[in-house]
């Protein structure tokens, strides 16, 4: 749960519970993103979000892509940035004759998908994604994993996961996290080690992420 929290640390959208507090900074573009200076909605919009649960919004396909990008500012063709995000998230071929049907009527992979589209369209730098195909079956899981691929190319992506042979087939760099009960009875993460992937889990330096990654951790 702590590492979720973290990468929503990261677009600001902790600070949308109430009671939510952070100390230290987070710096992008060399700013920190906390600063009073910032405008958090920029901030989410630079800084894209996938969701652990797909949750396109209760409108047309094409209205999933166009809408949210008209709340967020975008301008130009309509049409053309529907299609193009579509298509960055392999999913045009598969919607492009039915366009004016209901998001909420894909498959669970599909509104996925959708939902990775909505936030290419808004030409973010970065997207993160939280667990993005914990809820989705092997085949669907499989599609996702080659967009991350293919995705990364542009944009820097951020994934969280619990399933340590998804982070062998999908990242370049880890970070490997690990949680203790503080003094309050609190639990708190902390980051064990971050290094290239391939590093990481054939040569790891800490005993935790080495317990982890022979199956002893626990």
């Amino acid at each position: 749960m702590w590492k979720s929290t973290l990468i929503r640390c990261f677009n600001r959208l902790n600070d949308l519970i109430d009671g939510f507090h952070l100390e230290g900074r987070i710096l992008y573009d060399d700013k920190n993103i906390y600063s009073d200076q910032v405008d958090p909605v920029r901030v989410r919009r630079k800084i894209g979000m996938v969701f652990q649960k797909p949750n396109p919004f209760p409108k047309s396909i094409y209205e999933n892509i166009a809408y949210g990008a008209r709340i967020n500012g975008c301008s130009g063709e309509m049409d053309e940035l529907v299609e193009s995000s579509l298509k960055q998230a392999a999913l045009w071929s598969e919607v492009k004759d039915k366009l004016k049907s209901n998001g909420l009527s894909l498959s669970g992979g599909q509104k996925q998908r959708l939902c990775i589209a909505r936030a290419i369209a808004l030409k973010p730098d970065v997207i993160l994604m939280d667990e993005p195909c914990s809820s989705l079956d092997p085949l669907s899981t499989e599609k996702v994993e080659e967009l991350i691929h293919s995705l990364k190319e542009e944009y820097t992506v951020i994934i969280v996961t619990h399933n340590m042979q998804q982070a062998i087939r999908v990242s370049d760099m880890t970070a490997f996290f690990n949680a203790e009960e503080g003094e309050s009875g609190n639990r708190f993460g902390y980051l064990v080690e971050y290094k290239k992937t391939e590093s990481i889990f054939n040569n790891p330096q800490e005993e935790a992420t080495q317990k982890y990654v022979e199956g002893r951790f626990g």
